[in-house]
């Protein structure tokens, strides 16, 4: 994720998520969240001329900046599809097992935040959208406009991780009846008075938007996807780095790195007379988790939910 505002960019984590990618000049990468390419710009000064790097979107602005870098840099090429459809573009291109390291840094990038228009900020007024791929999908309003008042409340739960998620979903679907939501601002009010309980320094519709946006997206499925598609293409000793900004990614990516390290319990009797195949990790994890430093932090807030994790796939 990138940020800073006046639709800017500084990308979190820029220098420490591509040292872990150890490139190799001659190595073939996948930036699966090209974003304004911060990563990608680094990735490519680090590549030779054999290099090759393929960069993947949802969001047409993103794709638009790298079609301008891919206009002047011939070892970058870009593409409209989400990261979780990697596999298959990468087998199309005939680099299946190919390549040397994948980069997934999740969560939505500044500009996106941003700019009212595209309906994920409920700080500024715009239309109530959220999609990152306006062209595809159902809208944020579409969705809290017609969904049942059950399906509301469970986004809010799980995905936003909502305490007061039944609430605050009566609340929506009471008003809508009335008046169906079309702007961020509108909703942002209603689910604001309808939280009793207001975290300081936190806008009490944070968890309710970022569940609504999560939803929208299908993000957590999305990443699920991504991890295994990535993981699949990538050669024996391809570097797999993702950056996740809240629990719920972090969550799926440790447990998926942890059950290649260790294998998932069989649960079968032990007394079976089967021959017991020791399992064999299929990636080594490098390093802890790591987050943002302190100078990071300071010139740029909203890095303070990063978290770093690494793999290296070792068959």
């Amino acid at each position: 994720m990138t940020i800073d505002s006046g639709f800017n960019h500084i990308t979190v984590l820029l220098d420490e998520a591509v040292e872990a990618l150890a490139v190799r000049p001659d190595g073939c990468y996948l930036d699966g969240t090209f974003g304004r390419g911060g990563h990608s710009r680094l990735i490519l000064s680090q590549l030779g001329p054999d290099g090759r790097l393929l960069g993947f979107d949802k969001d047409p602005q993103a794709i638009a900046t790298g079609q301008t870098l891919a206009a002047e840099d011939g070892r970058f090429v870009v593409v409209q599809r989400s990261f979780a459809e990697l596999g298959s573009e990468v087998a199309d291109r005939g680099l299946a097992g190919k390549v040397s390291g994948v980069l997934l840094d999740l969560g939505v990038s500044s500009p996106q935040l941003d700019d009212p228009e595209r309906g994920f900020s409920f700080l500024n007024d715009g239309p109530l959208d959220m999609r990152m791929d306006p062209s595809r999908g159902i809208s944020a309003a579409e969705f809290v406009n017609t969904a049942p008042v059950e399906e509301i409340a469970r986004v809010f739960k799980e995905y936003g991780e909502e305490r007061f998620s039944g609430r605050m979903a009566r609340a929506v679907v009471e008003r809508r009846d009335i008046k169906p939501f079309e702007r961020t601002g509108d909703l942002a009010e209603v689910l604001k008075v309808a939280n009793p309980a207001w975290e300081k320094g936190k806008n009490p519709a944070t968890r309710a938007f970022q569940g609504l946006r999560i939803h929208v997206n299908n993000e957590l499925g999305d990443l699920e996807a991504g991890l295994e598609a990535a993981l699949e293409c990538l050669e024996v000793g391809g570097r797999l780095v993702v950056i996740s900004f809240h629990s719920l990614e972090d969550r799926i990516v440790k447990l998926f790195m942890r059950k290649l390290v260790k294998g998932e319990a069989d649960n079968l009797p032990r007394n079976l007379p089967v021959r017991h195949v020791a399992f064999e990790p299929k990636i080594k994890v490098h390093g802890k988790a790591q987050t943002a430093s302190d100078a990071e932090l300071k010139a740029n807030p909203r890095s303070r939910s990063a978290v770093m994790r690494v793999a290296e796939k070792l068959r």
